[in-house]
């Protein structure tokens, strides 16, 4: 990143965006649609470690994914846990999610409200996936976590910097908006984060807004 000012504010983003909570034995792991493949792999690693005994998909397409799969996010997920090793009768598929909101009263839906849930998103979206299960899924033992990489790691070849920080960013507005609409408990933010989001604003990283 050749600007050290927005290279600093979109770390400070990512580090408030990134929860990682410390993991223990679920009813299931629930793995949120998008368009990283690896939060898949993440699933079947925890799946593998013994973490749950089964896995649930969430996601039809959304915003990043309507033109890059050939199918559901779910069902593209699931394929990416069978070639990871996950059996077919530990897969479960929900498939008609197109936000994180979405996922979380879907997957309450299917799992039961009172379920004990590992919930897997990308790294940028665990405090968005967190405050939204607090909201929308309040009975549920839900713990938050990712692929266990840095924001560098993030960027994909066709998911490049910029749209990367303009997801962080869209996320924290989301994060500032969706308590007052009834879809998320409210976050306290940090000024160093709120700095670092309306200097980034200023800079046009506005695609997600």
């Amino acid at each position: 990143m050749a600007d050290r000012h927005i290279a600093s504010a979109a770390e400070a983003l990512w580090r408030y965006h990134c929860i990682y909570d410390a993991l223990a034995p679920s009813d299931v792991i629930v793995g949120l649609g998008s368009y990283d493949l690896r939060v898949a792999e993440r699933c079947a690693d925890l799946f593998h470690s013994g973490l749950a005994p089964k896995i649930l998909f969430t996601g039809r397409s959304g915003h990043w994914t309507r033109d890059r799969f050939d199918r559901t996010e779910a069902s593209v997920f699931a394929r990416r846990a069978a070639e990871r090793g996950v059996p077919a009768d530990a897969i479960l598929l929900e498939e008609r999610a197109t936000n994180i909101g979405e996922n979380i009263t879907h997957a309450a839906r299917i799992v039961g409200a009172d379920a004990s849930a590992i919930l897997v998103t990308k790294p940028q979206t665990q405090r968005r996936c967190f405050a939204t299960a607090k909201k929308q899924w309040p009975e549920a033992a839900t713990l938050v976590t990712a692929p266990l990489h840095g924001f560098a790691e993030q960027i994909l070849p066709d998911f490049d910097e910029r749209h990367l920080i303009c997801e962080m960013v869209g996320d924290l507005k989301r994060i500032l908006d969706y308590p007052d609409a009834g879809f998320q408990i409210p976050q306290q933010v940090p000024q160093p984060v709120m700095d670092a989001y309306r200097y980034l604003v200023t800079q046009g990283y506005t695609a997600h807004l």
